[in-house]
């Protein structure tokens, strides 16, 4: 069973910085593609960033191109999210993921991914 736990969230105020961590309870980490997701109040949840098995890809949304950053450390079963010029915007529940599906090296779509975090909250006030 794969578990996963996120950390490093909390209240931040606009333009500051959070980095979150997301440790992973699995044999061999780099077997697994990595996403991150969001969901805010009221919304549905949405994709922020994905990382391939390996670190070397990396796909963003548009909402948090240039802000935000993956990247993985596979010696520590870890991935993480710099998240820079924080928006109030950018509030949410903030989830990570991990697939197991092959053919591509990152995923954008839930369905595509197999096990999740329980979250961390991050909050930036304006």
């Amino acid at each position: 069973q794969v578990q996963l736990v996120e950390s490093g969230g909390g209240l931040v105020e606009a333009g500051g910085s959070l980095r979150l961590s997301c440790a992973a309870s699995v044999r061999i980490f780099s077997n697994y593609i990595m996403g991150w997701f969001r969901q805010a109040p009221g919304k549905e949840r949405e994709f922020v960033g994905t990382i391939s098995r390996g670190g070397g890809r990396t796909f963003y949304a548009d909402s948090v191109k240039g802000r935000f950053t993956t990247s993985r450390d596979n010696a520590k079963n870890t991935v993480y999210l710099q998240m820079n010029s924080l928006k109030p915007e950018d509030t949410a529940v903030y989830y990570c993921a991990a697939s197991v599906a092959s053919g591509y090296s990152y995923y954008t779509r839930e369905d595509d991914y197999h096990y999740w975090g329980q979250g961390t909250q991050v909050t930036v006030s304006s």
